[in-house]
């Protein structure tokens, strides 16, 4: 196994798939002046699961976890794989959220880019922040943690238990899971469901020289890194103790 063309760039590649697509429909809705300016919930929902579907094609060498959430529900269900001709080990466990968090990142440079105008025009902070990352309708920590465990628990164990089905419905099947989570579980928290996702280009709004940015929520940035983590690692020991 080649660590970086085997492991590392098809989860970077895939990541930043996943981050281009999903955070550039969020922001098509909320920001100001765009053609699907609040065109709502069920858009951006239908749109994180394309962008789903669309990021697993770009991984599939590397098994396409894409998520952090993934690769520790993996290591924590006893598997010896992470990905076929990819063992699981602290090193390559390592590789893989390092490359996600990398292509996160990446993918949230490139909605920028791509909404620069957008980004420039007058619009709310939290607004701006909302292309980047997630936040709660009502802010409570614990339960917004509880939400997040809860929405991952359910993505982490029904990907592992699409090993156990005897067909292939592949990225699609991952791509309607999402929106599923997203329509019936995203309301409270945004559904980051993925450290990745939310971390990455929460550091890129940071970092980026966007108009009238506010604050980059640090306050609120342990929610959407531990509470999918949390619920990855329950789902990863339950699919591991049934299946």
């Amino acid at each position: 196994m080649d660590v970086w063309s085997d492991l590392m760039l098809p989860e970077f590649l895939g990541t930043a798939m996943l981050l281009l697509l999903g955070g550039g429909v969020v922001a098509n809705v909320i920001l100001p002046k765009n053609k699907g300016f609040d065109s709502g919930w069920i858009v951006i929902s239908f749109g994180w699961g394309l962008a789903v579907f669309a990021g697993v094609f770009v991984a599939f060498k590397s098994g396409a976890h894409i998520n952090p959430a993934v690769t520790f529900g993996i290591w924590a269900s006893g598997a010896e794989e992470f990905a076929p001709g990819i063992p699981v080990t602290a090193a390559n466990g390592f590789y893989y959220v390092t490359a996600q968090m990398a292509g996160a990142a990446v993918g949230a440079l490139l909605v920028f880019l791509a909404y620069k105008k957008h980004f420039d025009e007058d619009a709310d902070p939290a607004t701006k922040l909302g292309v980047f990352s997630t936040g709660p309708e009502i802010r409570s920590y614990g339960w917004n943690f509880v939400t997040e465990v809860i929405g991952t628990f359910v993505l982490v164990f029904v990907v592992l238990s699409f090993g156990n089905w005897p067909g292939d419905m592949g990225p699609l099947a991952v791509a309607l899971l999402v929106v599923g989570i997203g329509l019936s579980l995203g309301g409270p928290t945004g559904y980051a469901i993925n450290p990745a996702r939310d971390l990455g280009p929460r550091i890129a709004h940071f970092l980026l020289p966007i108009k009238g940015k506010g604050s980059s929520d640090w306050g609120y940035s342990w929610v959407p890194v531990l509470g999918p983590i949390t619920g990855g690692v329950i789902a990863g020991l339950f699919a591991g103790a049934i299946y």
